[in-house]
């Protein structure tokens, strides 16, 4: 109000005029606003990522990894090959392998191949292989006790190629399984599957939380424990017990740790001569199996 002078009031009309309009939408309501196209924007990616999920397990990349692993045998969940994928020889195998094989072939835009692989250099081609459903520790020594065979244990083998090679050497022996311990150890990868030649689809790998505790679980089921360790007193050959083994190879570097030593029975040794220190961890368990399990020899005069 201006001094002295009065001043005509809108008599109501601006209050009507908004009566109705309520309050003002949110920035990402509105349909001409950026805020509203960035949201549609992150909805199409969301829904788009949805529409394939991704499959958990372990994935096998690139044209000759791809082919190497299914002539392996290794277990294939699903196989992916990108939209519009340049045909070679290799690719056209893999393809030829699949349809006469039975294996799926999904087909993904190579974004969506990207995501799913992690980035990885894929080549346009892909396989998703299932989470190894690793034993129960129990079952592998029950199976060993009405046996009377031997159990193979792991301490800290890093090397996935040592530990599928080992698998197969004990599936050849006629082992009853594998232990490893879940911490600082190889697990049952692909490049574990593919060095087993298909033997870990045969023979049962149980991973434990505590290796020494599974040692004394078998200890108190009456197993012998057998340490595989360069500084042993008795030679592998030398050894017959009359009770169920687990034979304890350490890793390729320091060999048995200090508490499993102590957990062992016996240390035992593979006679080798000087200008070699010592054998590749796969090897010296298919020597130390082969002379577990073989059988004395008895010359008649």
């Amino acid at each position: 109000m201006t001094k002295g002078r009065k001043t005509a009031g809108s008599g109501g009309r601006i209050r009507r005029g908004l009566t109705g309009r309520g309050p003002t939408p949110k920035a990402e309501d509105r349909e001409y606003h950026k805020a509203h196209k960035a949201k549609q924007y992150a909805d199409r990616k969301q829904a788009s990522q949805k529409k394939h999920t991704k499959v958990t397990g372990e994935w096998v990349v690139g044209r000759n990894a791809v082919l190497e692993a299914l002539h392996a045998g290794l277990p294939v969940k699903s196989a992916y090959i990108a939209e519009g994928a340049e045909r070679d020889d290799r690719l056209r195998e893999i393809l030829k392998y699949a349809a006469v094989h039975s294996v799926p072939m999904l087909q993904a835009t190579k974004t969506e191949l990207d995501r799913l692989t992690g980035g990885a250099i894929h080549q346009s081609v892909a396989l998703a292989l299932p989470s190894y459903e690793y034993a129960d520790v129990t079952d592998v020594l029950e199976d060993a006790l009405d046996h009377n065979g031997i159990v193979v244990a792991c301490d800290q083998l890093t090397d996935p190629h040592n530990l599928g090679a080992i698998i197969r050497s004990a599936a050849a022996f006629g082992a009853s399984g594998v232990v490893i311990p879940s911490r600082r150890s190889a697990k049952m990868t692909a490049a574990a599957w593919k060095s087993s030649a298909g033997a870990a689809a045969r023979l049962p790998v149980s991973q434990v939380v505590n290796l020494n505790r599974a040692l004394e679980q078998f200890q108190d089921a009456g197993f012998t424990i057998l340490g595989l360790a360069g500084e042993g007193e008795s030679l592998i050959g030398e050894v017959r017990p009359d009770s169920p083994v687990v034979l304890v190879v350490g890793s390729e570097g320091s060999g048995l740790s200090r508490l499993v030593m102590e957990h062992c029975d016996a240390l035992v040794r593979i006679p080798i001569g000087g200008a070699v220190e010592s054998l590749n961890a796969s090897v010296a368990t298919s020597i130390a199996l082969y002379e577990l399990t073989r059988q004395p020899v008895v010359v008649e005069d």
